[in-house]
């Protein structure tokens, strides 16, 4: 009786599969804890309405383009949101009052001031160096007016004085760009629609022809009331600095890209049997135990034993067919117990008759093939 043997390094061939753990950008962190900032630049109110009144002019007070400075403390919460205290101090020049019947010009100035309560949210949209920021306050305000009008085509000379007090709100829109260079620095720029609730009432007298009302002619003469402006809507455009005290640390340093090992080559095992054979030879053991020790020497998971037979049978048609069957899978059970017995854990071993199926060498039916009685060790 003959046993022939071969062994098959049969290699799966794949590229080392990489996994890199594409960093995100090093975004700066949400501002948390204390932060203080300063912001400085221009003003522009919109004209007031001066509201009707019998003894002296109305029209539309017009102011010239000011300047506005804003400090304030806050504290970031670290998930977007900050809450802040400020001050506020807005200063710009009177122009003119605005009428249809008297030409005038203006001069002095009116000076704001107050302090305020803000939230505000910073978006991340992804980018390290860019945050756009939105929030509103509410607060109280004051304004000092000293200004005078002169009438240019009729006599007119109003001597506008006083503090007016009362409640203000804004909406605010500003982008914050974190300094790379100095942690916890941010350059802002900033946009403000401030407002203050009114009528805003001065003292005012009024020397001249020019009456209340629609500023018809009277005579000539001294009136004195208060200055009431209905509306005063102001917008502010500014660049700052902000400084937060606790920054949030700097994300880690982007990992370095991982090199997957490539998976373990299958390694295949042939033991070939004669004819009608099932049972091992010495030689077939020391096969067996070959593929059992490189079993424990590598990361194996499963072993596949498969058995098979040649075309060949017995007994010719189905009756021949499934005794191959029952053929192969006693073959296949003979190396796995032998396996188990080389120390091999029977958990990992799975085991298939394969009969005739998937000849190793093409025959036709009823032919003898050594190479197709076999059965295959494959460890995974």
């Amino acid at each position: 009786m003959k046993l022939r043997f071969g062994f098959l390094a049969g290699s799966v061939l794949s590229a080392p599969l990489v996994f890199s753990a594409v960093p995100s950008a090093a975004f700066a962190q949400p501002v948390q804890g204390v932060y203080v900032q300063g912001l400085g630049g221009a003003t522009f109110n919109q004209d007031q309405q001066v509201r009707l009144s019998r003894n002296l002019p109305s029209g539309r007070d017009r102011w010239k383009t000011g300047a506005v400075g804003i400090g304030s403390v806050g504290y970031g919460l670290g998930n977007g949101f900050r809450v802040e205290v400020e001050g506020n101090y807005r200063n710009m020049d009177y122009n003119r009052l605005v009428t249809n019947t008297v030409s005038t010009k203006g001069d002095g100035r009116r000076q704001t001031s107050g302090l305020m309560v803000n939230a505000l949210f910073d978006l991340d949209i992804g980018k390290s160096w860019l945050f756009p920021y939105f929030g509103a306050g509410i607060g109280y305000g004051w304004t000092s007016t000293r200004a005078s009008i002169t009438g240019l085509d009729r006599s007119l000379n109003q001597q506008i004085r006083g503090t007016f007090g009362g409640f203000t709100y804004q909406g605010i829109f500003g982008l914050s760009f974190p300094v790379p260079w100095v942690v916890g620095l941010s350059a802002i720029a900033e946009y403000r629609f401030w407002t203050m609730l009114g009528p805003q009432s001065h003292y005012t007298t009024a020397l001249g022809t020019v009456g209340g009302g629609d500023n018809l002619p009277k005579s000539y003469g001294v009136e004195s009331g208060n200055h009431d402006t209905k509306t005063d809507f102001n917008h502010s455009l500014m660049l700052g600095l902000r400084y937060e005290f606790n920054p949030a640390p700097p994300p880690p340093p982007p990992a370095a890209p991982v090199l997957a090992p490539a998976p373990a080559a299958a390694r295949t095992y042939l033991v070939f049997f004669d004819w009608d054979v099932a049972s091992l030879t010495d030689r077939a053991r020391s096969i067996v135990a070959v593929a059992a020790q490189a079993s424990g020497h590598t990361a194996v998971t499963r072993i596949q034993v498969s058995g098979y037979t040649d075309t060949s049978a017995a007994h010719p048609g189905a009756r021949g067919e499934h005794y191959n069957m029952e053929l192969s899978l006693r073959r296949a059970d003979a190396i796995k117990a032998e396996l188990i017995r080389d120390g091999v854990a029977g958990s990992i071993i799975d085991v298939k008759g394969f009969g005739q199926e998937n000849p190793l060498v093409p025959t036709g039916p009823n032919v003898r093939e050594a190479q197709n009685r076999r059965v295959e060790i494959v460890l995974h």
